[in-house]
């Protein structure tokens, strides 16, 4: 079996294969609530065969949106139609998980928020509105914000929970020294920056039951003081406060920031080398994404010992049967056993009607004999 197609164990929840769809943010949301769009769009990924769907960065408080079309889990009555969701997900064989965020001194670019905060009162960029800074009483606030809704998403359903704290949101301008200009204990030192989010995941850890899992996401390069000799020591914290995988991506603090040194965003794999040095530096476990496309460079990632997890994003969006389509050119699931029962015939006749190299590698139609029907 390939590695991409093996079993992952995570505390109690085991995913059918290591291909995650990536959180990707929609603004699909009306008011915070999740709405039919979320159901398709979401259920199409577990259709197609993921082991782990993640959903978008649902947002902890109100004035934390960064559009006004995110989701929310500020409010019990969001739980239903989210609760919709993930028992669709297990119905068809994959996990779900939901990222948890607040957007900071970015929320109101899109949500028009009344309060806009952040740990100093700075503004993101030229432009953009200054931020109001979080009194050192509210920060139990935000954690508790956290908490409650880690509690909303563990009676929806949820298998997972991944924290954000990457691409210049909160727990990142909290982390950041360009963003935060703090002189109480959640600002000054290294340490004083990571108060918050090591804070946030301690009281998650809590309140999350011990049989499913807690990622963190992080900017593991930011061109903005943050890089991997910070957020090496960090994710060592992160482990001992019982966070099971480190999701790597990069970036966010800065809007100018095109290409990290040496690597290009269109680079396959750009954000790769990340997960590998948390992974081996670290001692967690980690998950790559970043313009991974093709299933043999997913495997291989894998084989390399480079992640243990294959987060898919945009590849996704154009074929949410990525997943499917992976483990038949990788020579997996020969009884299409990742789709839904009342299609696996179907998929089985076209892979009977046609050749290897029209089913599953493209190749020349014209070259193609294929049958009319009778």
């Amino acid at each position: 079996m390939s590695q991409l197609f093996s079993t992952a164990e995570l505390r109690g929840v085991t995913l059918r294969n290591r291909v995650v769809v990536a959180p990707m943010l929609t603004a699909g949301a009306v008011e915070g609530r999740a709405t039919p769009w979320h159901l398709v769009h979401v259920g199409r990924f577990a259709l197609g065969g993921a082991g782990l769907v993640m959903m978008e960065s649902t947002k902890v408080e109100e004035r934390g949106r960064g559009t006004a079309g995110d989701l929310g889990l500020w409010d019990d009555a969001f739980v239903p139609a989210l609760a919709d969701i993930t028992g669709f997900a297990h119905a068809h064989g994959a996990a779900i998980g939901i990222q948890l965020g607040h957007t900071g001194r970015k929320a109101s670019i899109f949500a028009d928020a009344q309060d806009i905060v952040g740990p100093s009162a700075l503004a993101h960029a030229e432009g953009r509105p200054v931020p109001r800074a979080l009194h050192l009483n509210e920060i139990p606030n935000i954690i508790e914000a956290f908490v409650s809704a880690a509690r909303r998403a563990n009676q929806a359903g949820y298998d997972v929970i991944e924290l954000h704290g990457a691409h210049g949101y909160l727990l990142h301008q909290f982390l950041s020294p360009v963003a935060n200009e703090r002189t109480d204990r959640y600002g000054g030192s290294e340490d004083n920056r990571r108060r918050l989010m090591l804070e946030v995941t301690e009281a998650v850890r809590a309140v999350w039951p011990d049989s499913k899992p807690l990622f963190m996401r992080l900017s593991c390069e930011d061109l903005a003081g943050i890089g991997l000799e910070q957020i090496i020591p960090l994710a060592r914290e992160l482990r001992a406060l019982e966070v099971d995988v480190i999701d790597c991506s990069s970036g966010g603090m800065r809007d100018d920031m095109r290409e990290i040194p040496g690597v290009a965003p269109d680079d396959y794999g750009y954000q790769v080398r990340y997960a590998e040095a948390i992974r081996h530096e670290a001692c967690i476990q980690t998950m790559a994404v970043g313009h991974i496309i093709h299933p043999q460079q997913a495997e291989d990632i894998l084989l390399d010992g480079r992640a243990d997890l294959i987060a898919i994003a945009r590849e996704m969006l154009y074929n949410p049967n990525w997943a499917l389509d992976a483990a038949q050119k990788l020579g997996e699931d020969a009884g299409f056993e990742l789709a839904p029962a009342n299609i696996r015939g179907p998929l089985a006749s076209r892979r009977r009607r046609f050749t290897g190299s029209l089913s599953t590698h493209g190749g020349d139609w014209r070259a193609e004999r294929v049958r009319e029907p009778v």
